[in-house]
């Protein structure tokens, strides 16, 4: 039986692929992107969030922690040490106010075939269908499969949102049963390690691998103001376009910074503190740059 740590199941999801879509977001990701908008994803074991806007101070949960890692400083300051923390879960069950959530299910593929099922009536009118995204959803490849499997013998579409950093064996695995890819692009050179912790060579030998195989590929770009804008970056995208006149769409996904808070959540650092989102006059930029340097079907993902 194949089981995956699943954190988060979407319905109605719009930017996950053509039509309404139902997303599965699996844990585990080898990327470290700071602009990432779910950092929770990253480890592929379950985590323990701190909602502090919910929180009661009524220190139960430091009373039931049997490693002493909840504490409270002058009963109302909520501190987690996270290198004692052993996810447990006492304190989320002693949680009257719902301030400890803990991220990250053990599901079978039935049981998250459950819910994508739910909406099928909504799949066959708009053309939408399944998307298993992450984290990076090639971590768990064996029940990346079978999940792929199930929803394609059921006649629903399928999407991959990828990183596209796997190894070739991944792909060629999940080729024939995916029917959309959603492939980001997120830098370029060596900017592609310092940002992301890993080589931007990979990504381009899965894209050319898949491309030339006849995959259906939206190649989607990240950008976040100051960070990955750069003119080098934007050479880059142009060129793509150039280079695979056939791919189904070239979108930029502009940077927005309302899941911040999830790296506080989490007990992580925030890598890009204070990065402001990216605004119309961002937007307009990029695309006037990429005008320039010949781009005419790249477009802002809304």
């Amino acid at each position: 039986m194949n089981i995956g740590v699943v954190f988060d199941i979407q319905r109605f999801a719009h930017h996950n692929g053509p039509g309404i879509r139902t997303a599965v977001f699996l844990k585990g990701c080898p990327l470290h992107c700071p602009w990432c908008h779910n950092p929770e994803a990253q480890r592929r074991d379950r985590e323990l969030a701190y909602l502090e806007n919910r929180c009661i101070s009524c220190g139960v949960c430091s009373r039931v922690c049997p490693n002493q890692a909840v504490k409270f400083i002058k009963s109302e300051m909520h501190i987690i040490l996270r290198d004692r923390c052993v996810i447990c879960g006492n304190c989320v069950d002693a949680c009257v106010s719902r301030a400890l959530v803990l991220t990250g299910s053990e599901m079978t593929v039935e049981e998250v075939m459950v819910e994508v099922r739910k909406d099928s009536i909504h799949y066959q009118r708009s053309g939408g269908g399944l998307t298993v995204s992450g984290g990076e959803p090639t971590q768990q490849l064996d029940f990346l499969v079978a999940l792929l499997q199930s929803a394609k013998a059921e006649g629903i579409h399928t999407c991959v949102e990828t990183s596209g950093y796997a190894p070739r064996e991944a792909f060629e695995r999940i080729l024939p049963l995916t029917d959309l890819f959603l492939y980001d692009y997120k830098a370029t050179g060596p900017a592609y390690q310092d940002l992301v912790g890993v080589d931007e060579a990979v990504i381009l030998e899965n894209l050319e691998f898949l491309y030339r195989r006849g995959a259906k590929l939206n190649l989607r770009f990240p950008l976040v103001p100051g960070v990955n804008d750069t003119p080098d970056h934007m050479d880059a995208l142009a060129r793509l376009e150039r280079v695979y006149p056939d791919l189904v769409g070239l979108q930029i996904m502009p940077y927005h910074n309302t899941y911040t808070s999830k790296f506080e959540r989490y007990g992580y650092n925030n890598p890009l503190p204070g990065q402001r989102a990216a605004s119309s006059n961002d937007c307009e930029g990029w695309l006037a740059a990429l005008e320039q340097r010949g781009s005419r079907r790249i477009n802002i993902l809304t």
